[in-house]
């Protein structure tokens, strides 16, 4: 019998730099020497989803797309973010008439799904396009060859009037199969909206399950939510329960398919804005960026676990670590939402919250959110802070403007070291570098430095040079009618390279 190689290494160091998968052993080599002969590879493909903006006729929506210069590989490839296939329920249609403009409508709009919103061109340049009202579309995308490492998108929406008033912003997320989102509400007084989209060609079917302060909310209805291949499907969360809860976690799995989730959220009384998932349940968590003027905070947790959590809860300020008055600790019942009030706690100054185990023994693992508000009485607005991961070896936000942005640096651990870019304006303007320490158990609040000769809209990214971790997030502020509207995305590491082992074993298939 003639010999048969296998390129098994090879095959699997393509998956990876493909996919982000990191871990290949090959079949009889020892996983230290394996993790030893890894390298570092740029991705060669990543997806983005992004929700429909708005449901008020007012929304005037701002998308922005960047790929960071200097990490892709050799081959161009493209970036797109393409419209999502609205959902077309005419199986029961009897009448040929209508079924006919049901059909001619969903070919009609399949071709108009097929022309990218927006598209990067190159890397070190944002792309920004506009939509209004009601009827903006969810986007799916993919980027390929050096556009795909970094890949990163951005909606912001301005609300100036109505029940969904406010500066909405959310960062376009890569899809996945699990998201908890701790401070979503079915209370009387909010509208929460969980937005499911599939970029996919084929069907997922997801399940949406409610924690409270009490435990898991009775529903029937949340099991089995089907999103078609391609679309985006919007759930009412007070219409999952007969149980109106102000204070509860949203966790969303899917039985089949990945999709990107997301929830809207809109408060009668303070405005409205995206909850992003919080980062996956851990010991320790940081939500970074609280803004110095906020004149409400409010913590919500919960341990997924079987165990209960006793969690330390810190501030890090602009020159130290301490524990808000009254609120120093915090227990978590298992499968029980707990929550925080914590007032004012900055008072005047920008600040990070830390959570950490009471007992290094006893690390729980949680999932966690801030609920933020900046003003008072009429002049309310709300925004929300998951507890997010370090910004790692890179991360970037899209979609910074001439004033407005600030950039919040936090280091839990060590004193850290920082580089931060900003791009090119999408209109024009040169990049503009700058280098930060953030001493340790401190947060940094900085407005970053605009490019020069700024045109557009602008992304930055914050590299990690030396030191400990680092925790960052991006606030946008704009000023409409005596509120002073703001919207926080975190920046975590953009994965935009993977560890990939080398091929160094001869999987040969030997003569008998």
């Amino acid at each position: 019998m003639k010999s048969t190689h296998l390129s098994l290494i090879a095959g699997a160091a393509v998956l990876a730099a493909v996919t982000g998968f990191a871990t290949v052993t090959a079949p009889g080599a020892p996983a230290e020497s394996t993790a030893k002969s890894a390298t570092l590879l740029p991705v060669e493909r990543a997806g983005l989803v992004c929700p429909a903006p708005s449901n008020s006729d007012l929304a005037e929506t701002q998308y922005t797309a960047f790929t960071p210069a200097g990490t892709g590989g050799d081959a161009q490839g493209t970036a797109e973010l393409k419209p999502a296939l609205p959902i077309v329920d005419d199986e029961d249609e009897t009448d040929p008439e209508k079924a006919e403009k049901a059909e001619e409508a969903a070919e009609k709009a399949k071709k108009k799904a097929e022309k990218p919103v927006l598209a990067v061109k190159e890397p070190g340049k944002p792309v920004v396009a506009e939509a209004n009202g009601s009827a903006a579309p969810a986007l799916v995308g993919t980027a390929t060859g050096k556009l795909a490492p970094g890949w990163a998108a951005q909606q912001t929406t301005e609300v100036t009037a109505g029940g969904s008033r406010g500066l909405l912003g959310v960062t376009c997320t890569a899809p996945d199969t699990d998201f908890w989102f701790p401070g979503a509400s079915t209370a009387k007084s909010r509208q929460d909206y969980i937005h499911l989209t599939n970029p996919d060609d084929t069907g997922a079917v997801a399940d949406i399950e409610l924690y409270g302060p009490e435990g898991a909310l009775k529903s029937d209805v949340g099991d089995g939510i089907t999103v078609p291949a391609r679309s985006s499907v919007a759930v009412l969360l007070s219409t999952l329960t007969s149980e109106a809860v102000d204070r509860l976690t949203a966790h969303v799995t899917t039985r089949s398919g990945r999709i990107g989730a997301v929830v809207m959220s809109a408060d009668d009384s303070a405005g409205s804005d995206w909850i992003t998932a919080s980062e996956d349940p851990s010991g320790t968590l940081v939500m970074p960026g609280i803004p110095a003027d906020a004149t409400s905070v409010q913590l919500v947790a919960f341990a997924p676990g079987e165990d209960d959590a006793d969690v330390k809860v810190q501030l890090m300020g602009k020159n130290a670590t301490f524990s808000p008055a009254g609120n120093a600790t915090l227990h978590i019942k298992s499968s029980m939402t707990a929550s925080a009030d914590l007032k004012d706690l900055t008072r005047g100054e920008p600040g990070s919250l830390l959570l950490s185990p009471v007992r290094k023994d006893r690390a729980t693992p949680i999932v966690a959110a801030l609920r933020v508000v900046r003003g008072k009485g009429d002049k309310q607005e709300i925004a929300y802070i998951p507890a997010t991961g370090p910004v790692g070896a890179r991360a970037t936000v899209p979609d910074n403007r001439a004033k407005g942005s600030t950039l919040s640096l936090t280091a839990p651990g060590a004193t850290a070291k920082v580089k931060v870019t900003a791009s090119a304006g999408s209109g024009g303007g040169e990049p503009a570098v700058e280098t930060y320490t953030v001493k340790a158990g401190t947060t940094l609040a900085v407005t970053p430095k605009a490019p020069e000769g700024l045109k557009g809209s602008y992304a930055l990214t914050v590299e990690t040079t030396s030191g400990g971790p680092v925790h960052a997030s991006r606030s946008l502020a704009i000023a409409s009618g005596g509120v002073q509207m703001f919207t926080v995305q975190t920046l975590p590491d953009d994965r935009g390279m993977v560890e990939v082992p080398s091929a160094r074993q001869d999987l040969s298939v030997l003569d008998d």
